[in-house]
């Protein structure tokens, strides 16, 4: 979630959720400003082996079968089963219909106009209510929700699936000390994974809800060459002497619906 003057294909996100100031989570690796790597706008991937362009190129789409056997629907319609990629595509589904939309009170009242707004939002398209436990102390919605997918088993850093959540830290400085140490700070949901890795992820932005991208195999790349395809989006602004930061650089991990 950054950009200013660099690119201009940049959403700034400031989005933790609206909740008490956040504690940032021991459990989540983060960088310190000595290890943190020089500034990469764009790559080319000739800069890459060949062995990890051919890796690339043979990550297969996935398909949103998330989980073996069928889950329950929590939904309004009790006793209805729906399987686990009906479950994934009603939350694509719903996150996909949401993508422009500046702010989300215009289209959905009861959740904050946020990145954990619109992640509710799509979720409970399927019945999945991802605050239904509550918070903790100093917690935000982003930390809940990771939370409750690490209690249940879902949290996962495997190749993503439609419909997953993916989680991103130090995405701005919550808490304005210059540093990366924020923790959990936005959330979004999986749309797509192309043929060459790169995962379409829907957001709440700065500009509003969006799709972003981010390919886990050129984390530090922005785009192919000067004007090539964009493989990370700019998700941290440039500030205090700081670069600013590509989505495969600050992203957490994913959690799958099917245990939420």
């Amino acid at each position: 979630m950054r950009c200013l003057l660099l690119v201009p294909v940049c959403l700034l996100v400031a989005c933790a959720g609206t909740a008490p100031a956040l504690r940032p989570a021991t459990d989540v690796p983060r960088s310190s400003p000595e290890a943190e790597a020089p500034r990469v706008d764009a790559v080319e991937l000739g800069d890459a082996s060949e062995e990890s362009v051919a890796l690339a190129l043979r990550v297969t789409v996935e398909t949103a079968r998330l989980v073996s056997g069928a889950t329950s629907l929590r939904a309004s319609h009790p006793g209805f089963t729906a399987t686990p990629s009906r479950i994934a595509a009603l939350i694509v589904e719903r996150a996909v219909q949401l993508v422009g939309v500046r702010h989300l009170g215009r289209v959905e009242r009861g959740v904050p106009d946020d990145c954990s707004g619109l992640v509710r939002v799509a979720y409970l398209k399927a019945g999945i209510d991802l605050v239904n436990h509550g918070f903790l102390a100093g917690e935000n919605a982003v930390s809940a929700i990771y939370r409750r997918a690490q209690s249940r088993g879902a949290f996962h850093n495997r190749r993503p699936r439609p419909g997953d959540l993916v989680f991103f830290r130090e995405t701005y400085d919550r808490n304005r000390d210059g540093l990366r140490n924020d923790g959990m700070t936005h959330i979004g949901v999986v749309e797509s994974v192309g043929l060459d890795g790169t995962v379409t992820f829907i957001h709440r932005g700065s500009k509003g809800i969006a799709r972003s991208r981010m390919n886990l195999l050129f984390p530090r790349t922005h785009r192919v060459g000067q004007d090539g395809v964009v493989l990370n989006d700019f998700l941290r602004a440039a500030s205090r002497g700081q670069r600013a930061w590509l989505s495969g650089e600050l992203f957490a991990g994913f959690a799958s619906p099917g245990p939420l």
